[in-house]
């Protein structure tokens, strides 16, 4: 069952159209990515999932109704432009923001305890925030944004100023909130983060949705029908039996090896089997791979039009 369905969502500002008919379904217990490039309409949908601004046109439905003020209790949102009080304590300040969320003091001081120890700051707690580098900053802020364990976590470039080693301390943090049960919506540019942990995607360009699905499927339905084939052998010779079947798109060496490594695309009458046996029947076959395109290679052709 999805947890949040956007339904022909359409935002107008003025003569600006920032989401024309948008709609996506996101699962239950799902990381999502929500990807396009700078002015597609992501900051936008993600107002209107927050009810921050109200759709023109079209329906949010939230577990499995219409969206009210009252399921804002149940979304953690963390936007890119991060803010926090530069003068208050980080303590006082975490607990002021887990108070909004509707903890009690002593709940808030116990999970934040916590969560200080599994990020590495609890020596900060009595520190003002202007001491607070961006990076520690920033886990301050997802930490308030995920305290209140709301059903929806939703994060706006969450890997922004973060260092590899952080950045991956909060891919773990957000699978391990995603295996808790929670579902997470994040929009990125960071193609290899949503290779790595997201199951399904969007991709809105110029306000309109033009790619939805689970990551795999996708890079599956884009591929190009392209192989890269290891093998021992002449070149010439496999080149030719492939000629009827296939393209040949590159040869090279295999470094410290006697192996060539060819990229082929198979033709679309030709099949992948008879391709590897008339391969096999030329020279030594060592491997044979498809190529699947990544993800961002599917985000530039799409945005491209060249899907």
């Amino acid at each position: 069952m999805d947890l949040l369905k956007i339904e022909n969502v359409t935002k107008r500002y003025s003569a600006h159209t920032a989401l024309s008919d948008v709609s996506m379904s996101v699962p239950r217990g799902s990381i999502y990515g929500l990807l396009g490039p700078n002015g597609a309409g992501k900051t936008t949908l993600i107002r209107v999932i927050n009810r921050i601004t109200l759709p023109d046109a079209g329906r949010v439905i939230f577990d499995g109704r219409e969206i009210t003020d009252q399921d804002i209790y149940h979304i953690g949102y963390l936007p890119e432009e991060r803010g926090l009080y530069k003068k208050m304590k980080v303590g006082e300040q975490a607990i002021f923001f887990a108070r909004l969320k509707g903890l009690s003091r002593r709940e808030a001081i116990v999970r934040l305890k916590e969560w200080f120890v599994r990020f590495g700051i609890e020596s900060w707690w009595n520190r003002k925030v202007e001491d607070l580098s961006k990076g520690m900053a920033q886990k301050v802020q997802f930490i308030t944004t995920v305290l209140h364990e709301p059903k929806l976590l939703i994060f706006d470039e969450p890997f922004s100023g973060f260092d590899p080693i952080n950045a991956n301390l909060l891919k773990q943090e957000i699978l391990r909130l995603r295996d808790k049960g929670a579902t997470v919506i994040f929009s990125t540019h960071n193609m290899s983060s949503v290779e790595e942990i997201c199951d399904h995607i969007t991709l809105v360009n110029k306000s309109r949705n033009i790619l939805s699905g689970s990551v795999d499927e996708l890079r599956h339905r884009f591929g190009e029908n392209v192989f890269e084939v290891t093998y021992s052998g002449e070149q010439a010779t496999f080149e030719q039996s492939l000629e009827p079947m296939a393209d040949i798109l590159g040869t090279s060496s295999v470094a410290d090896t006697p192996y060539l490594c060819s990229r082929i695309r198979i033709k679309d009458a030709a099949s992948v089997r008879d391709s590897i046996a008339t391969a096999n029947n030329a020279v030594e076959l060592r491997s044979f791979r498809e190529v699947i395109p990544s993800m961002n290679d599917i985000f530039i052709r799409a945005v491209e039009g060249t899907l």
